[in-house]
C-alpha cells in the first residue's frame, strides 16, 4: 500500500508518466490474482492518471472487478473504518463518467444508475458528500450529452 501511495502522490504532483509506470511496475508484481485490497486500490489510483480514456476505462473496469472480490474482513485489517459497500459509489461513478467521455451512454446510465443506488453506504461527510455531488453532476453532463473531461 505504501507503494501504491507513492505513486497517487507522484500523480498528484503532477508527474502522470512516472505515476504510470509505477502503476504498470505494481500491477506486474500483483497481478490478476493479487490481494483483491491492493488490487483495488492501485487499479482505481492508475485511472486517476492515465492520458487515454480507453486505458482509463479498463483500469476502472479492473478496480470494479477487484472490489467484487474483496471482504469487507480484509479491507477492515488495512483500516478499522473500511467497508467494501463503500467503495462501490466511487468505483461505479468513475466508470459511468469514463462511458459518458466515451459517447457510451447506455452504460454510463447504468453505473450511474449503480452509483446513486449505493449511496447510502457513504458516510455523511465531506468525502461521503464529494462522491454525492460528483455523481448528480456527472448525471447532469450525462444528459447534456457533455463529453469534456471533469474539471
Amino acid at each position: 500500500m505504501a507503494e501504491i501511495g507513492a505513486a497517487v502522490e507522484a500523480g498528484h504532483a503532477g508527474d502522470t508518466a512516472t505515476a504510470r509506470a509505477r502503476f504498470d511496475a505494481l500491477w506486474a508484481r500483483v497481478g490478476e490474482r493479487g490481494d483483491p485490497l491492493h488490487r483495488c486500490t492501485l487499479a482505481h489510483h492508475a485511472a486517476d492518471v492515465q492520458d487515454d480514456a480507453h486505458a482509463e476505462l479498463r483500469w476502472d473496469e479492473r478496480a470494479l472487478a477487484a472490489a467484487d472480490e474483496l471482504t469487507d474482513d480484509r479491507a477492515r485489517a488495512h483500516h478499522a473504518s473500511l467497508q467494501v459497500a463503500g467503495f462501490y459509489p466511487s468505483l461505479h461513478l468513475n466508470l459511468a463518467d469514463v462511458h459518458r467521455r466515451l459517447g457510451a451512454d447506455g452504460p454510463a446510465r447504468e453505473h450511474l444508475a449503480l452509483a446513486r443506488a449505493r449511496t447510502g453506504a457513504l458516510p455523511d461527510d465531506g468525502y461521503g458528500r464529494m462522491i454525492r455531488a460528483a455523481i448528480e453532476r456527472c448525471g447532469e453532463r450525462l444528459d447534456r450529452g457533455d463529453r469534456s473531461a471533469a474539471s
